[in-house]
């Protein structure tokens, strides 16, 4: 391939013109590439759904700007001899939405909630969060004090709560899991004022922290459009700035591009489940040594310079730097060798020049350059004779219960969000063969092994030798073909003093206007 770059993206498109007025001094406005999809606290689980929600519903404990761990509704803490149980003292004089005080009673209704199997949660909390803890269960001591039980020790304990969202349980016991998705009641400092699906959510403040009395998420899923409503003065903060859209966005006058190296593990997933494996080119993605030859076949560095208009290292594991494993190389760009090795497991080419095929899904608006990357993986595997359909899809209504159904086809493109303080977090995603976020299906009962050795380390230092071998383990035969960590491009307005984070967070209790 001599170019990855579509002529859509040569020049800048034209900015279309502006819509919606300029906000006035108590409203800040978000430009976001996609809508979310539930505002049930249980059942969010993307990074645009979480950035909404964390203005919504408050957490025990929050994860700061350094990444450091922080109190939030959490005044003390208090950890059994084991490490299997934590009691809370929440702050006094908490209140929710709905006018009830805000008690340890909430807090443990607000755990045990999607540890309910008979309402088949799919959100962060039951399928990520609580596998990944070993979560038992909740209750109340007194007014202000709550236990968590835990099924093991474990270093994750207090990141890992501070993604469940506390919940007002007189309020969410009378409603359907219907009603919940759309009504949400605070605990947080905002409430949900509207939601204009596919067009805008409005958020009102209720109570401190927050510095703007409302807070509007336009859904702006064109890029160009994003980028003419920031510099038309419309929206303060954009998502997922497309490269060639930068330049017109710095030399606005009104705006300025913010990028930070994210989180976010960018990946091909191979959908390892049984019922892929009738669907073309499911049952040769079970073979490692198809996936490892696959490796070879992606210009990934190629795809960040031309796609994403930034250089970066393609990643060798599922965990962030500094915490991975520096002895592991990158997969270097090398297609005769991917063809060499797709010969040798048993794959040469047919009679028309095809190994096998095979179908690649990708989400549109989601993910930074999301459809152009994702049909550049496609052209580069048929390059090598994996012929390859590419289909783009819809995000919140068609990729994400996509994903959550875990129906995929045999490649899906994804990007899974991540942190620096622990990677423990990181490599959760794989807590247990049948974890909401283990997308891949992937059951290696090696992993499994060390698994449970590195979680029960005292430390992550004394988890070290574990990781690596997990680490190394995912490099030669795990479940996803290594891409990037998400570099991300934020628009903002010189309207407001804001800063991105590496994790993807949108903290808007940061945000305020500029001097």
């Amino acid at each position: 391939m001599r170019s990855l770059l579509p002529a859509s993206l040569l020049f800048l498109p034209l900015l279309a013109a502006p819509v919606f007025a300029a906000p006035p001094d108590d409203t800040l406005v978000v430009g976001l590439s996609a809508d979310a999809s539930s505002f049930d606290p249980a059942q969010i689980s993307s990074r645009d759904n979480a950035n909404i929600a964390k203005h919504i519903f408050a957490t025990l404990f929050t994860v700061n700007f350094e990444g450091e761990i922080k109190p939030y509704l959490a005044e003390s803490t208090e950890v059994s001899a084991d490490g299997r149980a934590y009691t809370f003292t929440i702050k006094p004089g908490l209140t929710c939405e709905d006018g009830e005080p805000l008690t340890a009673d909430d807090v443990a209704y607000s755990f045990n909630r999607p540890a309910d199997k008979s309402k088949n949660f799919t959100g962060n909390s039951a399928g990520f969060v609580y596998t990944t803890l070993g979560f038992r269960s909740a209750e109340a001591l007194d007014e202000r004090r709550v236990r968590i039980n835990l099924a093991a020790k474990t270093t994750l304990a207090l990141g890992m709560m501070a993604q469940v969202y506390v919940h007002c349980r007189d309020s969410y016991e009378k409603m359907t899991l219907d009603e919940a998705a759309i009504r949400p009641v605070a605990s947080g400092s905002y409430r949900l004022a509207r939601w204009d699906r596919g067009s805008q959510i409005v958020l009102e403040k209720r109570q401190e922290p927050a510095n703007f009395s409302k807070i509007v998420w336009r859904i702006i899923p064109e890029a160009s459009t994003r980028t003419a409503e920031l510099i038309a003065g419309n929206v303060d903060l954009i998502t997922n700035v497309a490269p060639d859209q930068i330049g017109a966005i710095d030399g606005s006058g009104t705006a300025s591009v913010a990028k930070v190296n994210g989180t976010r593990r960018m990946q091909v997933g191979f959908n390892l489940s049984e019922a892929a494996k009738s669907l073309p080119g499911g049952r040769e993605i079970q073979d490692p040594k198809v996936r490892w030859a696959l490796q070879y076949a992606v210009d990934v560095p190629g795809i960040c310079t031309q796609l994403l208009g930034t250089e970066c290292r393609r990643a060798t594991s599922l965990v962030n730097p500094p915490n991975d494993d520096p002895t592991l190389q990158p997969v270097p760009y090398d297609p005769d060798m991917a063809e060499k090795l797709l010969d040798e497991a048993g794959y040469p080419r047919g009679a028309d020049g095809v190994r096998f095929r095979t179908t690649l899904q990708g989400p549109r608006g989601r993910y930074l350059n999301d459809a152009n990357v994702v049909q550049a993986i496609g052209q580069y595997l048929t390059d090598i004779g994996v012929e390859t359909d590419v289909e783009l899809l819809e995000w919140a209504s068609v990729y994400s219960p996509l994903l959550r159904a875990k129906k995929m086809a045999p490649l899906f493109f994804l990007g899974q969000g991540g942190v620096t303080w622990n990677p423990l977090y990181d490599m959760s995603l794989f807590a247990t063969p049948d974890a909401t976020t283990n997308y891949q299906s992937w059951n290696d009962p090696r992993w499994y092994a060390d698994w449970k050795v590195a979680l029960e380390a005292d430390t992550v230092e004394a988890a070290r030798p574990a990781i690596n071998r997990l680490l190394k383990l995912f490099y030669e035969e795990g479940p996803w073909l290594q891409l990037y960590f998400q570099p991300d491009f934020y628009g903002v307005s010189h309207r407001i003093s804001w800063q991105p984070r590496r994790d993807e967070e949108i903290d808007l209790f940061e945000a305020r206007l500029a001097p």
